[in-house]
Order: structure tokens, then C-alpha cells, then sequence
């Protein structure tokens, strides 16, 4: 990622993106230039002819002289087609540049990030936010050095040739351009409200299409009909008052370029009257002021772009300042020989609404051992294995590996060492093979089918259409539930962590596919320390140690047989289970 410094003005922030194409930055502004000096040569050129050409029949040197402005227009065609091409590609690579950057620090935010953001949104923010980037990185620098070299160079011209038209020309002007560009800030908040509105309509589309089976299920197709309307009605509303905004706008542009005509013709007939100025000055006015007012045309058309750029790089920068809730330390070191002690002590959770989810939670499980949580849901089992890999910080106390304090290791190195498989399993869209060398992307075919033997879903995958490259869909819908859980169990083989984290990995599945499964997490878990969270306690019930979690602490713990003997809530567990 580029060392920019997000906290800067944003216009500066822009300049940085821009620095890292200096050359297609350069040869854009170059060519503009150029087309600035073709428009304001021109007019004074004619003057030149029409003074001195003309009255003297020099036919000539005034058709040689038609002849260059003729060639400088085509040379202005050309340089405007530079301009487009290259420009256009220097936009489209800093559009690039800031949905590589917000993506990679997308990847660094913590899971608390995602808790509150919906995942449409967040798409919104990589695509269409930045869609117009690409035309303001382009048009913005370009119009603004056109615009001003054309404004200024023919409002000196106009001065030079007769200056009390100029002023006259220069106060109506003012006083249009002050309301009309009062009108911006209008633009700007109702394109801010279009963007928000935009980014729903993704959060609705990304919900029901994920959502899509469960609304067939139901037969819920109209409600979500229903609720999309509603989004893009909202939509619809917005985007109307950034329309009505834009109308003021435009509509003030267009009136500031007619009034500059009529003020020209009024206030130079009178001069002309008066025999303060010539008919050729007037003509040469008339040539300026289209000259003068082009620039302003061309702000107006650009002003719709910036507008939209500006609202998208905003919310660009909203994630950009976005800090990760969990961060290394700076002196952070490697975990390394990782022997896969496990150790909470007096640990206290909060999600940050003030309602602790634990409470003084400790234990300890020894390198190769077993823990198993159980009790009921919403207890905080989950959220106690989700602080082992600091996927969240604790509060209060700590959570340990081989004695050493989570949060003084990085956490690329401690995840390295920890395995998760969880209830709901995670596939990407692409191949069994893909799927299983997420684990370990640099494994080669013969150790991805090495794991997915000792997963015990080889045979499996071979009886697939296309074997280990079958495509398997969306979040593999393609495959059951056993053979999703036995994929992610040899993408954890592939991996082989020493620490490993079974978050109720068989809950959702029957009982003969729980039960061969159980076997692949049994030879999963052999020489590494496991913690398994479980309702179904005859899956952990030869644990090493059981903790029954309750009411966000430790209630009981202890082996099997002696919670039994505890006659306590494990016991009623075991009971309710039919257990012995």
C-alpha cells in the first residue's frame, strides 16, 4: 500500500494518488496547455488579420494565416485525443490504486468492523464509490488548468483591448458566478445522500440474493421484492433533489454565458456610439467571450463529475480512517516452536455496548490436551474461543500461548498456529482443490490429496465430475453438509496447526454423518491441543477436561465422570441428553 497520510486534507490525499502517474499526469497537462493557447491565440490572430489583412487586400498572407489556424486546430484535435486516451488511463490506474488500498486495509480491520457494517455497503465503497474517480482524476487537473489559463488569458486580452467593456463584462459575470456557485454545496450534500442510498440498494441486492433460497422457501419472493423497492425508492428520491440541485446549477451557468452575450453587444453599441471603440474590437469581444464563457460551460458539465468523485473519494476516506480494533504491538514478536499451551486467565469480554459477554474466566489446557464448552447457546463459548486468536481483545486479563500474552505476538504468526472450523462452513466459489489448498496456498497437488485422504473425503472427490477441480458454487452449495465439513477439516490438515478450535463443527449435521466425521476430527485433533464447542455432549464426553459455560463464566469443570458426580448442571445436561 502507498504511504499516504489519510488524515490529510483530501484534496491533498488526491494530489498523492496523482504523483504516482507523474508522467501520464504530466503529458495530460501538457497537452492542455497547449489546447488553452490554440483557443486564445485564435480570436487575437483574427483581430490582427481584420486591423491589418483585410483593409490592405493582402489576400495572400491572410489565407497563409487561415491556413496555421486551421493546422493549430487540427493539431488541438490531436492533442484532445492524447488527452482522453491518456488521461482516461491515468484515471482508470488511480481508481485502481484506491480499490487495491482499500481493499488491502479492508483485509486489516477486525472482525468488530464487520459486526456493524453490512456486506453491501462494503461493496458499495470498493465499486461503484470509486467508479467516478476515474473521470474526476482525469477531468479534474485537465479542467482546471484549461479553465484557467483560458479565463485569465482572455480576461487580460478583453482588458487590453478595451477595458471598461471588460469590467462591465467582469461585474455581471461575478455576480452570476456567486449564485451559481452557491448552488454547489447543495450538489455536493444531495450527491453525499445518492451515494448512502446507492450503497443500501447494494446491501439489499448482496441480502436477498445470498438470501435467495431461504425467500424461496418461504415464498417470501414479494416481501423481498418489497423491501428492495423500498431501498430504491429512497434512492429514486435522492437521487431527484441531486438532479433538482444540478438543474439550479447548470441552469445559473447557462444564464451567466446568454447575460455576458447581451451585456458584450449592449455596452459595446453604446461605446461604438460614442466612438470609444471599433466594430472589429466588438467582433474580437464576441470571439473572446465564447473563449471566456467556454470554460464555464466546460466547469458545468465537469461539475456534475466532481461532485460524484468527490462524494465517492469521501466515503473512500471514511474506511481509509477506519483503525482496526485489534492491532500488533509495536515491539509484537514471531511465535515460534509453538508447543500449544493454552491459557485464560481471569479473562473479561464486552463487545463495547457496556454488557459483559464473560466474566473472570479461567483455565488451562496443556500442550496436546483437550477442553471442551459446553452449555447453553448464547453462554459465550464462541466468543471465548474467538479471543484465542485475538479475533477480539479481551477487557480484562489475558489469554496466553505457551505463557506468552496474545496481544504481545503478531497476529499473522499466531493464527498460523491456531485451526478453526466452525458450524458454519466457509467455501469459496471455485474448485475443490482451490478449496482445500487455502490451507496452505504454496502446497502442491500431492500434499492436497494427501490431506484430503486423512480427511477422509478423497473417494469422495474422485466420484465428482471433474474430480479435485470440480467447481463446487457459491459458498459450496453444490456439495452436502459432511463433505463441506470434510473439505475445511483437510484444508486444517493442509494447514497443521498446533492449536485447534472445533466451534460446534457437527451441530447442523445427521447423526451417521456426524459420526464419521467424528472419526476425521478425531485423527484431526491427535498431537494437538483441541478445544471443541459442543451441544451433542456425547461428541466431547472423552475430553480431557469439560467446562460447562454459564451465564458468561465458568460454572463447572472437570472430566466426564467427575461432573457426573458433581450432580450439577453438566449432570442435568447429560440427563436432558439421555446420557450416562
Amino acid at each position: 500500500m502507498n504511504r499516504i497520510d489519510y488524515k490529510a486534507p483530501p484534496l491533498r490525499i488526491f494530489a498523492q494518488y496523482l504523483a504516482g502517474h507523474k508522467r501520464l499526469f504530466f503529458l495530460d497537462m501538457g497537452c492542455s496547455v497547449c489546447v488553452a493557447l490554440v483557443d486564445l491565440v485564435f480570436p487575437w490572430v483574427s483581430r490582427l488579420s481584420m486591423y491589418r489583412l483585410l483593409p490592405d487586400k493582402r489576400y495572400g498572407a491572410f489565407f497563409a494565416v487561415m491556413a496555421l489556424l486551421a493546422a493549430a486546430y487540427v493539431v488541438k484535435a490531436a492533442l484532445n485525443y492524447v488527452i482522453v486516451v491518456f488521461g482516461h488511463r491515468m484515471g482508470v490506474l488511480v481508481e485502481a490504486d484506491m480499490r487495491r488500498d482499500i481493499f488491502e486495509h479492508m483485509q486489516k480491520l477486525s472482525f468488530s468492523f464487520y459486526d456493524r457494517h453490512r456486506t453491501g455497503v462494503l461493496m458499495s465503497h470498493i465499486t461503484s464509490d470509486l467508479f467516478e474517480v476515474t473521470e474526476l482524476a482525469h477531468h479534474g487537473p485537465e479542467n482546471l488548468l484549461i479553465c484557467s489559463l483560458t479565463f485569465v488569458g482572455s480576461m487580460l486580452v478583453m482588458l487590453a483591448v478595451n477595458w471598461k467593456l471588460a469590467l462591465a463584462l467582469a461585474l455581471v459575470i461575478t455576480l452570476s458566478l456567486w449564485f451559481t456557485l452557491a448552488q454547489r454545496a447543495a450538489m455536493r450534500r444531495a450527491n453525499v445522500e445518492v451515494k448512502r442510498k446507492t450503497a443500501d440498494i447494494y446491501a439489499a441486492i448482496e441480502s436477498s440474493i445470498s438470501g435467495i433460497r431461504t425467500a424461496k422457501a418461504f415464498a417470501n419472493e414479494d416481501r423481498e421484492s418489497e423491501k428492495f423497492d423500498r431501498a430504491n425508492a429512497l434512492f429514486r428520491s435522492a437521487k431527484t433533489e441531486y438532479y433538482r440541485a444540478m438543474a439550479c446549477f447548470q441552469s445559473g451557468m447557462e444564464f451567466t454565458g446568454g447575460i455576458a452575450q447581451v451585456v458584450a453587444i449592449a455596452v459595446g453599441g453604446l461605446l461604438i456610439m460614442r466612438g470609444e471603440m471599433s466594430y472589429v474590437d466588438l467582433i474580437t469581444f464576441s470571439l473572446y467571450i465564447s473563449v471566456f464563457i467556454s470554460p464555464i460551460r466546460r466547469l458545468t458539465q465537469f461539475s456534475e463529475i466532481y461532485m460524484q468523485g468527490m462524494a465517492g473519494f469521501g466515503r473512500f476516506l471514511e474506511i481509509m480512517n477506519t483503525e482496526p480494533a485489534v492491532t500488533d504491538a509495536p515491539d509484537a514478536k514471531e511465535l515460534k516452536d509453538v508447543r500449544g499451551e493454552v491459557e485464560y486467565r481471569d479473562v473479561c469480554f464486552s463487545y463495547g455496548n457496556g454488557v459483559e459477554v464473560l466474566k473472570n474466566v479461567s483455565f488451562r489446557v496443556p500442550p496436546g490436551g483437550s477442553l471442551a464448552l459446553v452449555g447453553p447457546s448464547g453462554g459465550g463459548k464462541t466468543t471465548l474461543c474467538s479471543l484465542l486468536p485475538r479475533f477480539y481483545d479481551v477487557t480484562g486479563g489475558a489469554v496466553l500461548v505457551d505463557g506468552q500474552d496474545v496481544r504481545t505476538l503478531t497476529q499473522e504468526s499466531l493464527r498460523r498456529a491456531v485451526g478453526v472450523i466452525q458450524q458454519d462452513v466457509f467455501l469459496f466459489a471455485g474448485t475443490v482443490r482451490e478449496n482445500i489448498r487455502y490451507g496452505r496456498p504454496d502446497a502442491t497437488d500431492k500434499e492436497v490429496v494427501e490431506a484430503a485422504v486423512r480427511a477422509e473425503i478423497h473417494e469422495e472427490i474422485l466420484l465428482m465430475p471433474d474430480g479435485y477441480d470440480s467447481f463446487i458454487g457459491e459458498r459450496g452449495v453444490m456439495l452436502s453438509g459432511g463433505q463441506k465439513q470434510r473439505i475445511a477439516i483437510a484444508r486444517v490438515f493442509l494447514k497443521n496447526p498446533k492449536i485447534l478450535v472445533l466451534d460446534e463443527a457437527t451441530s447442523a449435521l445427521d447423526t451417521v454423518t456426524e459420526q464419521r466425521i467424528q472419526a476425521s476430527f478425531d485423527e484431526l485433533s491427535r498431537g494437538r491441543t483441541t478445544i471443541t464447542i459442543a451441544h451433542r455432549l456425547s461428541t466431547v464426553r472423552n475430553a480431557d477436561c469439560i467446562a460447562v459455560v454459564e451465564d458468561e463464566h465458568i460454572a463447572e469443570m472437570g472430566s466426564h465422570d467427575e461432573l457426573l458426580a458433581k450432580n450439577g448442571v453438566y449432570a442435568a445436561l447429560c440427563r436432558a441428553q439421555q446420557l450416562k
